[in-house]
Formats: C-alpha cells, structure tokens, sequence
C-alpha cells in the first residue's frame, strides 16, 4: 500500500524516469551541451546504481521470496552498464562510435530499469512496510552524497563495497569533477 508520502521505490522510480530523459538529452545534443549532459548522466547513473546496490538489492534479496535469484541478474546488469558507461567516458562524446554505443547502453539501461520495476521495486512495496521504505528514503540520501559520481567497475556490487569504497572514490571524483569543471573556463 502506498502512502502519501514519498518512499525509496517513488524516489528511483523518478529517477529511471529522470534517466531516461537524460538519455534522450544527450543523444539530441551537440559539443560542449552534449558533453554537459553526459556528464549529468553519468553523475545520476552511478549515484543511482550506488544507492540500489547498498539499500535496495540487499532489501530485496532478504524480504523477497525468490530475492536471492531476482537480485543476481539485477547486479549483473548493473555491472556491465558501469562498465560501458566507464568506455564511454574515455571515449569522449566526439568520438565517431559514441552515439551508437550510448543508444546500446541506453538500450540495456532501460531493459535493466524495467526489471528492476517489475521483479523488485512493485513486490517490495507487498512484503515491506511503508513506514520502512519512507525512512529508506532518508538512507538513500546518505547514500547518494557518499556515491561516486563516476562509474568504477572495479568495485564490487555489494553494499558493503559501496560503504567502505564508495565515501573515498566520492571524493576523488568530486575533486576531478571540480578540477574539469575549473578547466573549462581558462
């Protein structure tokens, strides 16, 4: 049963939608806009896979029935986006091959974020509470200042490797967002 407020499931659901659009964004534009707007994706795509490692697919995993058999697939997916997402980013968006790999990651990315819907975020709302997914939410926003704005696929999709690596790799990566953004100007 939903409630008037907003949960953990509202939020990434919002955020696949928020995906999706960026997605759209970044194909349509061009030069520094392009390179803008993939940034932002990224930021969102490695926030968000963050925040579902550590919270969510631990949560399902434990308060779903077959939890251990829909959250596998899920994290493979998951690790196979950072992958390409990390190709992309040393591409560069001028790159000859970049508007056709972002549609197959866009692509997969969507599949993914169905799934996801479908087999974790819709049953989690049957077997968990709603004040739990409420105050989820409060965790979720933890989670996502500690997250990395880039993707590591080295980094293990597990809870525990998001908390202990995630806080250092965050700074660094905000550091290097800072230094490129400086850059830009000069």
């Amino acid at each position: 049963m939903t409630t008037a407020a907003e949960d953990i499931v509202d939020n990434l659901l919002a955020q696949h939608q928020q995906i999706k659009t960026l997605f759209a964004q970044v194909a349509a534009a061009q030069g520094p806009h392009k390179e803008e707007l993939f940034h932002e994706l990224v930021g969102l795509l490695a926030v968000h896979e963050s925040v579902e490692e550590s919270l969510v697919h631990p949560l399902a995993e434990d308060k779903l029935p077959d939890g251990e058999d829909v959250v596998p697939p899920r994290l493979a997916e998951e690790q196979e986006a950072k992958e390409e997402l990390a190709k992309l980013y040393d591409l560069g968006v001028d790159h000859p091959d970049f508007d056709l790999r972002l549609t197959m990651l866009r692509d997969a990315v969507t599949a993914h974020a169905e799934a996801e819907e479908e087999f974790e975020f819709s049953r989690l709302r049957e077997v968990v509470d709603a004040d739990r997914l409420e105050k989820l939410t409060a965790s979720m926003r933890a989670v996502s200042a500690m997250s990395p704005t880039r993707p590591h696929p080295n980094v293990p999709p597990k809870a525990s490797a998001n908390l202990l690596l995630g806080p250092p790799l965050a700074v660094f990566d905000r550091v290097r967002d800072a230094l490129r953004d400086a850059t830009k100007g000069a």
